[in-house]
């Protein structure tokens, strides 16, 4: 195989990636909180082929003599946009936005062992699940079912409550029945340090990999204004953008397969020489 097919082999491979990427930012334009990703490349091993000054025909060039002769491009990482998605008035109780872009909900998950672990989302949008452990309490959670973490553990909501009220800060107040005022607990919200450095787990989930976690995550403390309730943030996905750059990076796709079969049918020329 010579070099110009392997170059459009292995570049035809990787930009499947991107396309990937692109077709799983699509699919979650209207996922609450995502952020797309974008997909970076880096060039592979290539060859500089020297070739000899043709003064004065060469004077002030810039660019080295000769040319190189790559192997292709690899995708060397997908970067997440940090850019903040539009807040929508829902004015449910139990919806949530962070007005931050660096800070993420801390959520308990489980690891493969089922041990808990924590886990971190923008997704604001929360339910009320029975507690299995705290009878006459429901449990605020996700989507999926995975519970909201505090400052100090779950938060708990009396079933016999008549109003939720989600503070500036996190702070969750619950109006009773009966007219009293009860204190849930703060959510718990983080800020991410470097946020490029997460790893996503599926479900619109964070997780830290490889890498402690004070060097990573920060508490955000009960002193700000970081949280709002009744809106949701909505993905940070823009379809335009999205499909433009599907349709180029199909053109690059196809312009790396007509290299190879051209490669390939003057091959086949050579090979019928007699």
């Amino acid at each position: 195989m010579n070099q110009s097919m392997i170059s459009a082999a292995v570049t035809m491979g990787q930009i499947q990636h991107k396309l990937d990427t692109i077709s799983n930012n699509m699919a979650n334009s209207t996922t609450n909180g995502y952020k797309r990703r974008e997909t970076q490349f880096f060039d592979l091993l290539f060859q500089q082929m020297e070739s000899k000054e043709l003064n004065p025909t060469e004077a002030g060039r810039l660019t080295p003599n000769g040319i190189r002769i790559g192997s292709g491009a690899r995708v060397s990482s997908t970067a997440m946009s940090l850019e903040p998605g539009t807040l929508q008035q829902t004015d449910r109780a139990l919806d949530v936005a962070l007005k931050e872009p660096g800070h993420y909900f801390t959520i308990r998950g489980t690891d493969h062992n089922g041990n808990p672990m924590p886990l971190y989302t923008r997704d604001g949008a929360f339910y009320l699940s029975p507690s299995a452990q705290n009878p006459g309490y429901l449990e605020l959670v996700t989507s999926e079912g995975n519970q909201v973490m505090g400052n100090s553990g779950p938060i708990m909501i009396p079933e016999d409550h008549q109003k939720i009220t989600i503070g500036q800060n996190g702070q969750v107040s619950v109006t009773l029945n009966s007219g009293e005022v009860v204190e849930s607990g703060r959510i718990g919200v983080v800020n991410m340090i470097r946020p490029q450095l997460m790893l996503s787990v599926g479900h619109n989930l964070q997780l830290p990999e490889g890498i402690p976690f004070n060097q990573l995550i920060e508490e955000v403390d009960g002193a700000g204004n970081f949280v709002q309730q009744g809106v949701l943030e909505s993905s940070n996905v823009n379809l335009s953008t999205e499909m433009t750059e599907l349709i180029q990076t199909q053109r690059s796709y196809q312009f790396n397969a007509r290299s190879l079969t051209i490669a390939d049918q003057m091959m086949g020329l050579v090979n019928g020489l007699r």
